[in-house]
C-alpha cells in the first residue's frame, strides 16, 4: 500500500479493461485512491487502449479526481478521486463505437442520483412471452442482408420454440446517422416476470450473413435453456450495483462467467460486501443454474 491506496492487480482473472471500470467505479463512489498495475498484461497488445483510457478520464472528470499514467501504452495508473459533481460529461472511446474501424457511434446516458441501492431479487424466470430484435446494415451493404440475416435467425429459435410469434425486422441505418459500413443483429427474448435475456452477433467482411443470424439465435437459445434471469452480458454488470445495495440480493444465472469471477473478486476487496455463489437446487438438475447472492454494504449517497 502507498499510504492508503489500494493496490489492483490489471492482469489477473480476465485481466482486461473491466478491472479498470469497476476498480475505478467504486474507488469514485466510495473515496478510495487506487493504483492499478500490470494493466492488461495478457493482451497482444497489453497496458491502456483509447477506449480504457476515454473512460478513465471520464470517471476522473465525474469526480474531479487525479489520474497519473493516463497515456495509451500505460501499464500502471493511479487514480484519486474527489468529490462526485454531476453535469454533462462526453467520452470518446475511438473505434470501440459505431462501426470499425472508424468508430463514430452515440450513447446518450442520462442519471439522476438515488439516495441508497435497493437489492434485487432475481430468481423467477418465468416464460417466455414475446422475441423481438433488429438486424440492421448500413453504408454501403443493401438490406438484402438484413433480411437474411433475420430469416436465418428465426428459422434457428423455431427449431426450438414454436409457438410464439418471432418479430426481428430488417433495417437500413438512415446514411445521416450510420458512420460506415456495417451490419450486425440483436435479439431479445422478454419473460412473463420481466426478465430481458439477449443474443447478438455482428458481421464482417467475408461471413456469410446467415451464419450472423444463427450466431445471435444461439447465443439467445443458450441463454433460455439454462433458466437464469439474466444472460452472460448483463450478468456481471449487475455485481457492482449488488455489493453497494443494502441488503441481500440474489440472482439466478447460468454458469458463472470469468467477467462475473472478476468483478465479484474486485468489489469484494474495495467495498467488503460478501458474495456466495451456490448451485440452484429448485429444478431439473441437468440445468447449469446458480445462485448468486450478494449481502451489500449498503452505501448512502452523500450528496443527497
Amino acid at each position: 500500500m502507498d499510504g492508503d491506496r489500494v493496490e489492483i492487480d490489471g492482469g489477473i482473472m480476465e485481466g482486461g479493461g473491466q478491472i479498470l471500470r469497476v476498480s475505478t467505479a467504486l474507488s469514485c463512489l466510495l473515496g478510495l485512491p487506487l493504483r492499478v498495475r500490470r494493466i492488461r498484461a495478457g493482451r497482444s497488445q497489453p497496458g491502456l487502449r483509447p477506449q480504457h483510457l476515454s473512460g478513465l478520464e471520464m470517471v476522473r472528470d465525474l469526480c474531479d479526481g487525479k489520474l497519473n499514467g493516463g497515456e495509451i501504452g500505460s501499464t500502471e495508473i493511479t487514480f484519486t478521486p474527489g468529490k462526485i459533481k454531476g453535469g454533462t460529461h462526453i467520452a470518446d472511446t475511438k473505434t470501440a463505437g459505431g462501426y470499425y474501424p472508424q468508430g463514430g457511434g452515440e450513447v446518450v446516458v442520462r442519471m439522476s442520483p438515488v439516495k441508497e441501492l435497493s437489492p434485487i431479487n432475481l430468481t423467477e424466470r418465468g416464460t417466455v412471452t414475446k422475441i423481438y430484435g433488429r438486424a440492421f446494415v448500413a453504408g454501403a451493404l443493401p438490406i438484402k442482408l438484413a433480411k437474411d440475416m433475420s430469416s436465418a435467425a428465426v428459422r434457428c429459435i423455431r427449431k426450438e420454440i414454436r409457438d410464439l410469434y418471432i418479430n426481428i425486422q430488417p433495417v437500413r441505418e438512415p446514411d445521416d446517422q450510420a458512420v460506415g459500413t456495417g451490419s450486425g443483429i440483436i435479439i431479445v427474448a422478454e419473460t412473463s416476470t420481466g426478465c430481458l435475456l439477449a443474443g447478438s452477433s455482428l458481421g464482417k467482411r467475408g461471413k456469410n450473413s446467415d451464419k450472423v443470424g444463427i450466431e445471435a439465435a444461439e447465443m439467445l437459445l443458450k441463454s433460455l435453456k439454462h433458466g437464469g434471469t439474466v444472460d452472460d452480458s448483463l450478468q456481471d454488470q449487475l455485481i457492482i450495483f449488488m455489493a453497494l445495495a443494502k441488503g441481500v440480493s440474489r440472482v439466478k444465472s447460468g454458469p458463472i462467467t470469468l467477467h462475473t469471477q472478476t468483478a465479484i473478486h474486485f468489489a469484494e476487496q474495495l467495498t467488503k460486501a460478501k458474495f456466495t455463489v451456490t448451485k440452484s437446487e429448485d429444478e431439473d438438475p441437468s440445468n447449469d443454474t446458480y445462485i448468486i447472492e450478494c449481502q451489500g454494504v449498503g452505501m448512502i449517497n452523500p450528496n443527497l
